[in-house]
């Protein structure tokens, strides 16, 4: 079983319960890791994959034979991903700039869904710019999106100053100039987190559905071993396991990429988990369900 995990516990424990089932396990080096994403959801990448949860659906949404297990490699707070440099505010954006690295990107999502619940945001009078394309192919930008030109970078564009606004997590570039857009952001995610009852989820982990049928008893050691691992790790209460956990965060993503162009049908949790129970032939309580 081949296998793309970023988080170096989670890879050690499915790593060891894998090989205990006399299936082979081999972890692949990709940095970052959602470059897997293309290759592991057109069927030609790993058998088992860490992707962003906006991949996942997309995936789904497209009929790709992508199933979760149902592990968070990746939850964080992303309220304070949308930065802009000066004393432009989130009361602000409306009639500005700005930039996020794909229209799909998990924490872009999740940020116009912010914009629009919190803060009564019309996604449409938002000059967006997009600097890469989605991970699953059929999935397009929106036509009031615009595609930057070939070659340019978000962080430069923001620092340069030809976007107002920028979304970003790990691209977030050192610069004394930029400031969160959200005033208190870290509260305000904090609050949002006590309304809802999660924290948002960035990455999951994914399993091809031929793995699945062909591998049953390797991939749920795996599972049961990730999540012994994600439940002793410091991150354990924003890191949900089982499809309980993962529910909520799901359902909400999937309404705001429904809502946001980033899926083009609706796709109900229920359907991932079906899915997944029956191409590993149990129920979903065997997945904290």
């Amino acid at each position: 079983m081949r296998v793309v995990l970023g988080r170096d516990d989670l890879a050690a424990a499915a790593g060891t319960a894998v090989e205990e089932t006399g299936t082979p396990f081999e972890r692949a080096a990709v940095r970052p890791v959602h470059k897997a994403s293309r290759g592991f959801v057109d069927g030609a990448g790993p058998d088992l994959c860490e992707l962003a949860v906006v991949t996942l659906l997309q995936a789904v949404a497209q009929g790709r034979e992508v199933l979760l297990l149902p592990v968070t490699a990746l939850g964080r707070d992303q309220h304070q991903t949308l930065v802009t440099l000066g004393r432009l505010t989130v009361e602000d954006i409306e009639g500005r700039s700005v930039g996020v690295r794909a229209w799909s990107q998990t924490t872009g999502v999740w940020v116009r869904g912010f914009l629009t619940e919190q803060y009564g945001v019309d996604l449409r009078k938002i000059d967006w710019r997009t600097y890469e394309g989605a991970h699953v192919d059929g999935c397009d930008d929106p036509s009031w999106v615009t595609r930057a030109p070939e070659g340019a970078k978000l962080p430069a564009d923001f620092l340069d100053g030809r976007v107002d606004f920028g979304i970003m997590g790990n691209e977030l570039p050192a610069d004394d100039r930029i400031r969160t857009a959200i005033a208190d952001a870290r509260e305000a995610a904090a609050q949002w987190a006590a309304s809802t009852g999660f924290t948002p989820v960035n990455h999951v982990i994914g399993i091809t559905e031929s793995a699945a049928r062909e591998h049953a008893p390797a991939v749920l050691a795996a599972f049961d071993a990730m999540r012994a691992a994600a439940a002793a790790a410091p991150t354990a209460a924003i890191d949900p396991v089982g499809f309980a956990g993962l529910r909520g965060p799901f359902t909400r993503a999937a309404a705001y990429a429904l809502e946001q162009e980033v899926i083009p049908r609706a796709v109900e949790f229920d359907e991932i988990v079906d899915r997944t129970c029956a191409a590993l032939g149990v129920p979903a309580a065997h997945l904290g369900g």
